[in-house]
């Protein structure tokens, strides 16, 4: 397995990834979003690929602090291939990340996790994850 930076024919795998996390429907703008990510310096989109077969994705920002020396890396979408999973991929991409992030000057990572992924909550324990509760959330839009 290698782990390496997204690239733009990707898209059409991450959009079959994102599906098996409940996200439907990116095929319209998937694209532009990877595009997006690509060029952002503060956001490091990793895939975890085995032969031409991506086996799974970790979408890694990083967030500068003014008050703190440290800054902060965190994980806004996290997914292993359905017959991947409990294999070591997420582990290695996790790992991955960690490193890129202390590299970057972070010296702390954040994922939210909703509760209902019972699994993903328990995998982020067992890689040493703890909960700080406190997140709060207001939606700009009609949209849920």
């Amino acid at each position: 397995m290698i782990i390496r930076f997204a690239q733009a024919s990707d898209s059409f795998a991450l959009s079959a990834l994102l599906a098996e996390l409940g996200y439907e429907g990116t095929e319209s703008f998937i694209d532009d979003r990877l595009e997006q990510l690509i060029n952002d310096r503060m956001e490091r989109l990793l895939i975890a690929e085995e032969g031409k077969t991506i086996l799974g994705f970790l979408s890694l920002h990083f967030i500068p602090q003014l008050a703190l020396q440290g800054d902060f890396a965190r994980i806004s979408y996290f997914c292993i291939a359905e017959g991947e999973r409990s294999k070591g991929t997420g582990h290695q991409l996790l790992q991955y990340a960690e490193k890129l992030a202390q590299e970057h000057g972070c010296d702390r990572m954040e994922v939210h996790c909703n509760e209902h992924r019972i699994k993903g909550n328990a995998f982020y324990r067992r890689e040493g994850y703890r909960e700080a509760p406190c997140y709060l959330i207001k939606l700009l839009s009609g949209r849920a």
